[in-house]
Formats: structure tokens, C-alpha cells, sequence
């Protein structure tokens, strides 16, 4: 059996529905319509111990409800979830001690005092060992450089020191699983890229499986090639971003650094974007040709000395992805 099986996770709520006016709003009191919506509807994927698995979709796709159930946080209305041999909600207190949650948008610390004081609080409620704790913490100081703001109260940090803090009191206990659900989210370029080595080095390092959900598609190309998608509660792709990629990318553009032209060839599906002395830079529909011919092409036209492949953006890959399945 894989490390973590979901098989058909189901869970529907119960959501009451009312005009405006304060006609309306008395209805209510005798009468309230209400609609069943399913926000995860049979959803069923595996996933290998070690494994980064991005989980994206858009808003309202049932995301955050399949992670609150693979926490254990909701209990699904159907379906099996076993993580490490573990119900998520049945056997909560032992699956707790294996897992990492990090909320972007929630903090797990305590507002008020020093993050020292919050990791040595998760120490407690834990009962992690004294000696594995001081190891641990050492560890995770020195890889997320939080040397410096352990003694400020976290209220006083800046987004991206905190979330490093975040994602440090996430692992004192040394969990097998780590959810990040937008761990990325408000910060600077720089931040992202420090937390991103974190997530992958230590991945590398211990196997911790990391499940992410973002909407920053630079977040997942940087940490993985798998991406299951969901939409209006159903999954709907589950497999390699490059699949998603050839798929749905359907332009490309292309940067010729050259000497001298003679003059610009005209070429079917090849539109010119810029042109200066000596760069160009052209659409190619990648649906009805080739860079490789665009170049050759080129070459009998000019003297070239470098070329350069833009692919088109992760983003806009993913667009046309959620255009094909209506969402």
C-alpha cells in the first residue's frame, strides 16, 4: 500500500441561501433554503513516501477541504483516507505526532511572545525529548537563519521571517508529512527563495513528504514535476507538470542575437514582436511549426551568434488548463 491512499473522499455541505432585502432576512426566521454543495466529491490519488505532490486548483475547487481531511481536521461523509497506515480523524492523536501543517494565512505561533518561547510551548504540547529538541531546533535555526529574530515577539516580524518560523515549528517534531497550503504567499522574492531550498533540502535530506497547494506556479515548477488537479470537487489531472506543459503550450518565443540581416524572412505562424539592430525577437505557433526550422531559416537570412527559447509562462499554461476543463 502506498504511504498515503485516498480513495473516493467525499464531502458535502449543507449552505443556506437568501435573497437580499430585509423581506428576505424574516423569511429566514420560519423557512431557510438550503443547498447541498459537494466540495470534494470521490476523490481518489496515492502518494510515495518522499514524494513533493503539488495540489492546485482554483478557488472554491475543494483544496482546502481535502487537505482539512488529510490533517484530520473534517471527517469525510465518504471514502477511506490512510496516511502511514493511519486514519487521519479516527486515530487522531497518533497521526498528529507524524504530521506538519503550515497555513500561509494562520499562525500556528503565539502572537505576543519571543518564537523561542512558541517553540519551546510545541516542545510541551509534543513531549519531545529534550535532547532530540535541542538537536532539532540547532538544525532548523542554522538552515532557516533564525538566529537573529528568536527572541523578538512574533507580532514584530516581517512576513517572511515569521513564515520561515512558521515552517520551523512545523518540524520540531520531526513529522513524516508536511502540508504547506500557500506557504509562499505575500513574500518578497528573496524570502521565496530561501524557503523553497528549505522545503527541497529538507525533502532530500530526511524524506519528509511535503503536500503544497499554491497559486504561485513558480512555487511549483521549483519544487515539483507532479501536480494533481481539482476542480468543482472532482480531481482532474494527476500526473507530470512537463505533460501539462506540452499540452497546453502552444506559442513560443524566440530571441535571434545576430550580425547583419540581409533581409527579415516571412514565415508562416512566426510573428515579429521586436527588432533592433542586431536582436529580434518572434511569436512561434508551436502548433504549426518549429524553432528549429524558424532558426534554420534564419541562418540563410543572417549571421547568427545566439539564440534564446522563452517558453511561455507557467501561468498562462495553467489557464488554458482550467479553460479545457471549464473551471
Amino acid at each position: 500500500m502506498s504511504f498515503i491512499a485516498v480513495d473516493n473522499l467525499t464531502k458535502t455541505f449543507r449552505i443556506q441561501r437568501r435573497n437580499s432585502g430585509l423581506k428576505n432576512a424574516i423569511k429566514t426566521f420560519f423557512k431557510r433554503d438550503c443547498v447541498e454543495v459537494k466540495a470534494v466529491d470521490h476523490v481518489s490519488f496515492e502518494i510515495e513516501e518522499g514524494e513533493i505532490v503539488a495540489y492546485i486548483g482554483p478557488n472554491g475547487a475543494g483544496k482546502s477541504t481535502t487537505i482539512k481531511m488529510l490533517t484530520g481536521i473534517l471527517r469525510p461523509d465518504e471514502g477511506v483516507c490512510l496516511i502511514d497506515g493511519l486514519n487521519p480523524f479516527d486515530d487522531r492523536k497518533k497521526y498528529v505526532s507524524k504530521i506538519g501543517v503550515v497555513f500561509g494565512q494562520k499562525s500556528q505561533l503565539w502572537w505576543d511572545i519571543p518564537v523561542e518561547d512558541s517553540f519551546d510551548l510545541l516542545r510541551d504540547i509534543y513531549k519531545i525529548k529534550e535532547s532530540d529538541y535541542l538537536k532539532i531546533k540547532e538544525e532548523l535555526v542554522k538552515m532557516l537563519n533564525l538566529n537573529d529574530i528568536l527572541k523578538t515577539p512574533v507580532r514584530q516580524l516581517s512576513l517572511g521571517q515569521r513564515m520561515r518560523c512558521e515552517i520551523a515549528a512545523s518540524l520540531l517534531h520531526s513529522p513524516k508529512i508536511l502540508f504547506l497550503d500557500e506557504p509562499t504567499i505575500g513574500l518578497d522574492a528573496v524570502s521565496k527563495v530561501e524557503v523553497r531550498k528549505f522545503i527541497k533540502e529538507i525533502n532530500k535530506q530526511k524524506k519528509v513528504t511535503v503536500i503544497l497547494t499554491s497559486h504561485d506556479m513558480s512555487d511549483i515548477e521549483a519544487l515539483t514535476n507532479r501536480v494533481i488537479v481539482i476542480g468543482h470537487g472532482k480531481k482532474l489531472y494527476d500526473g507530470s507538470l512537463n505533460s501539462i506543459k506540452k499540452k497546453f503550450t502552444s506559442h513560443k518565443k524566440l530571441e535571434i542575437i545576430y550580425k547583419k540581416i540581409k533581409k527579415v524572412p516571412k514565415i508562416k505562424d512566426v510573428d515579429l514582436i521586436e527588432k533592433s539592430d542586431h536582436r529580434i525577437l518572434l511569436d512561434v505557433d508551436m502548433k504549426n511549426n518549429t524553432i528549429s526550422n524558424v532558426v534554420s531559416i534564419y541562418s540563410d537570412a543572417c549571421e547568427i551568434e545566439d539564440i534564446n527559447v522563452i517558453d511561455e509562462g507557467m501561468d498562462n499554461v495553467i489557464i488554458e488548463l482550467y479553460k479545457e476543463y471549464q473551471l
